[in-house]
Parts: C-alpha cells; structure tokens; sequence
C-alpha cells in the first residue's frame, strides 16, 4: 500500500495526469490503476492555472475508483480552495482591514471560470475536505504553519473547526480563518522551526510533517526547472513537497516511506 503525495496543482490539469500516468496510478484513459496505493493531494487545487474545475473533478473521481479496489484517494484544503469558496459563498468577507476575500482571490490567480463553474456538488466536497490528516506516521496539511493549532488541539477538532467554518459561510469570520492558512515558513531554521515543527507533531502525532503551500524554488533557492523532488528539512522533521509547478517547475508524484515493523 505505496503512498504517494501531490504538493499544490493550481488547476495545471495535464501535467497532473501526465505525472500520475509516469507514476503508474493512471492509465492512457485516465482510469485509476493504483490498486491498493493511497494518494493525497496536499490542497490548493485551484486558481492560477487553467483547469482548476477539471483538477477538483479528477479527484472526485478518482476517490470512487480507487476506493472500488482497495486504493484510497485523499485530498487536504488549501487556502487557494477556501478563497474560492468563499468568494463564492462570502465575497464581501474581510481578509485584512482593505481587501474582501473576492478581491484577495482574484488578486492571487483567482480564475473567472473555475468561479462560475463551482457548483454545489463541487462546493459541497471542497466543504467536507479535511485540513490535516495523519496517514502513517506523515502528518499532512497545506500549509507550513502552527495556525492549525487556532482550530483546534487535535486533528478531529481542527477539522471539525474547519468544516464549521466552510458550512456556516459566515460573512464576519470566513475571510480572517482563512488568512490563518496564508502563514507559511514557520519550520524554517531563522523561525525556530525545528521547535515549531516538534511542537505541531507532539500535539497532533506524527514523525514528520509534510506540506505544500510554500513552493520549493520560492523557500529554498532552487530553479523552478531544477526541482526533481521534495526537500526534507527542520532536522527531518519536515518535508516541502510543493514544486512550484505556477512557476514553471514538474508536477511531481512523491512515494512516501512506509513504516517498518517493529
């Protein structure tokens, strides 16, 4: 039971299938041919690139297939899918003390269509989305941030926490809890970040946290066309996995280590 991870695909819908194809969990049709792999998307589905609909889709999908043969298909939110979402539901709701959830969406790669075309049944599945997942001894979320701690102390709090916040589609909060998830680098050495990561895994479990939300080039200094994998950092205790793909960089499918028996 391989388990694989995708850092944010910001509705770059064909080099995720190619990806998945070269990684042997797609076949020429799109089917899934997984078996019994798990794959999780670490959110951000959505905005900046050109199929955004078409990514969140894919995944539905794929979620009925691989689960019809033992597979699993999972996905954690990003902040770029709650600012469609609210932009859909809460336009008018404050972010910061100037701008409107609407206008930091579309200020962020906010695309037309992928709004127009979030439909309830769309809606409905970004809503019941987890924000963290434990699977394994990887502790996965979007972003690289001690905010989670804000919804809650334990993963069934923080995601009942965020699951009230996306049903309630209230005007006052919606925006500032999903600025919460903007924070990003508080793992970084200069953050006091292997502190912070340890604090993150001793609340919630886990031996290493992994991440999308900060892309690769962007936190570590590497080439967009240069990324060929994550990179582990914090003393081991944290993985970026976010390539960068808006950038320029691949769309690349991670195996994660699964753990060995005692």
């Amino acid at each position: 039971m391989t388990l694989y991870v995708v850092g944010d695909v910001h509705g770059h819908l064909v080099p995720l299938t190619q990806a998945l194809r070269v990684t042997g969990l797609l076949d020429a049709q799109g089917g899934w041919t997984g078996g019994d792999a798990r794959l999780w998307f670490l959110g951000d589905l959505t905005d900046r690139g050109p199929d955004g609909l078409g990514v969140i889709d894919l995944i539905r999908r794929l979620q009925g297939e691989a689960a019809a043969v033992g597979g699993e298909v999972g996905c954690v939110i990003g902040n770029h899918d709650m600012l469609l979402y609210g932009s859909r539901f809460v336009p008018a709701s404050p972010v910061t003390e100037v701008r409107t959830i609407v206008q930091v969406w579309a200020l962020n790669g906010g695309q037309e269509h992928d709004l127009e075309g979030l439909d309830e049944q769309r809606a409905a599945w970004l809503a019941a989305l987890p924000a963290v997942a434990l699977v394994d001894d990887h502790l996965l979320l979007h972003a690289d941030t001690l905010a989670y701690l804000e919804f809650g102390p334990t993963i069934d709090e923080i995601n009942a926490t965020v699951r009230t916040i996306m049903r309630e589609h209230d005007e006052r909060t919606f925006g500032r809890n999903t600025r919460l998830l903007f924070r990003r680098f508080e793992f970084l050495e200069h953050n006091d970040g292997v502190a912070n990561a340890r604090r993150l895994l001793d609340s919630l479990g886990g031996r290493q946290i992994v991440h999308g939300h900060s892309t690769i080039p962007e936190t570590f200094g590497v080439a967009p066309s240069a990324v060929r994998g994550p990179v582990t950092y914090a003393e081991g205790l944290a993985m970026a996995v976010d390539t960068g793909i808006s950038l320029g960089a691949p769309c690349i499918i991670v195996p994660l280590p699964t753990p060995q028996p005692a």
